[in-house]
């Protein structure tokens, strides 16, 4: 049996009753600005689809999603629950030991999944490390993944197999590596874009200003995907930032828009409309998913000492995925043979990524120690030996009993 919280499950059975209200209005660099980053007030930003499920017209974003049809829809929603069923495993799997660490999605899966279906696959992505579901959209193996939070492998998949950038630990530098590319796809001549991911508190990184900076200068066909997702660990976003992050594009000369990030057909229009913009030769777009963390940043956090219950339960009631079944169901674009179904491919997803873990070796203790100097190091040595009779002492425990 799987342990995880309520807002982990299958949130057609088990989200809150209570949705909340979000407003329509599209706000970008060159319109009205919208109010603080923050808890104060709802932002104005892109929605496609209400809390309660409910389809909202927008006279600019409608056409990326007007001809989607039924099937499409529910690949959106199985894609949602399906990377919510694995996120759920990792964190269920670091709880027993199996794996060192695990960065949540939770909360996320439309950012994801609204973005990573409006990818073609000539185009590139640059990840951080809490982009599984955009992973699950570009075809790497879930266990790769679980793999390098094991320390097993150091990604696991050809980022050129699957146009998919292995995972960049270090805050907001993938930003540069993205803006790199797409200079180089404008020389080669290529229509191809460039997605990078990031959240807001990389966003306050001056690497990332420096890839503002580039991108601009030279119209690279670069998206900046921001998931504000509110909380930069227990840093909120409004003591990184005295505007919404999306208004920040304007500073450096391209436009930015705020989109409803648990709104995944928002998230899929805007994303597309972004990378039409940079295939055109329009240079890069800054699009800010305002969405909810609803777990904590990391399975090393304890999110209850930063924030209240109260913030998360709102958040909850508008769920993503519930979302998105509200809508399904009310247009009877699903039945309940299709949810069964699902449940019992998210069983399977399940199991086969709890063995697949479970067969994996441990980790090397020693690899660590390993090419930190082409030539070797004095100190590296000394740390080795401490650390190797650190080891021995559990193993003469071990023989003492």
């Amino acid at each position: 049996m799987t342990v995880e919280s309520t807002a982990a499950r299958t949130p057609r059975r088990s989200a809150g009753s209570k949705a909340g209200t979000t407003g329509t209005k599209r706000t970008t660099s060159t319109t009205k600005k919208a109010s603080g980053a923050g808890k104060s007030a709802e932002p104005a930003l892109v929605q496609l689809l209400t809390p309660e499920g409910k389809r909202v017209k927008n006279a600019e974003f409608d056409k990326y999603v007007d001809g989607i049809t039924a099937e499409e829809l529910r690949g959106l929603y199985r894609d949602m629950v399906l990377t919510r069923r694995f996120d759920a495993e990792a964190t269920a799997l670091q709880r027993q030991g199996e794996l060192g660490l695990w960065a949540s999605l939770l909360g996320q899966e439309a950012a994801q999944i609204g973005s990573g279906r409006a990818l073609r696959d000539d185009d590139y992505v640059f990840p951080t490390y809490r982009e599984h579901g955009v992973a699950w959209c570009r075809g790497v193996d879930p266990t790769n993944l679980l793999g390098m939070f094991r320390g097993v492998n150091n990604g696991g998949w050809d980022p050129n197999g699957n146009n998919f950038h292995l995972y960049t630990i270090v805050i907001g530098s993938q930003t540069l590596h993205a803006t790199g590319y797409a200079m180089g796809i404008t020389k080669d001549g290529a229509d191809s874009a460039v997605i990078a991911y990031f959240g807001d508190g990389a966003s306050s990184q001056g690497d990332v200003a420096e890839a503002f900076t580039f991108s601009a200068v030279y119209n690279a066909p670069v998206v900046f995907f921001c998931q504000n997702n509110q909380w930069a660990i227990s840093e909120p976003t409004e003591k990184q930032s005295r505007v919404p992050l999306y208004q920040r594009a304007q500073g450096f000369g391209f436009p930015g828009v705020r989109v409803d990030g648990n709104d995944v057909l928002a998230n899929l229009a805007v994303t597309k409309w972004a990378l039409e913009r940079a295939r055109a030769g329009e240079g890069p777009t800054l699009v800010e998913a305002f969405t909810y963390r609803m777990g904590a940043h990391t399975t090393s956090d304890d999110p209850t000492r930063y924030r209240g219950d109260e913030e998360r339960l709102a958040w909850e009631a508008k769920d993503p995925i519930l979302r998105l079944c509200r809508y399904l169901e009310a247009a009877n674009h699903a039945d309940e043979g299709f949810f069964a179904e699902l449940e019992t491919e998210s069983e399977t997803l399940g199991k086969r990524v709890r063995e697949a873990v479970r067969a994996m070796p441990d980790p090397d203790h020693f690899a660590i120690f390993e090419n930190v100097y082409a030539d070797g190091h004095a100190l590296v040595d000394e740390e080795r030996a401490q650390f190797a009779a650190y080891q021995a002492s559990f193993a003469d425990e071990d023989g003492g009993k």
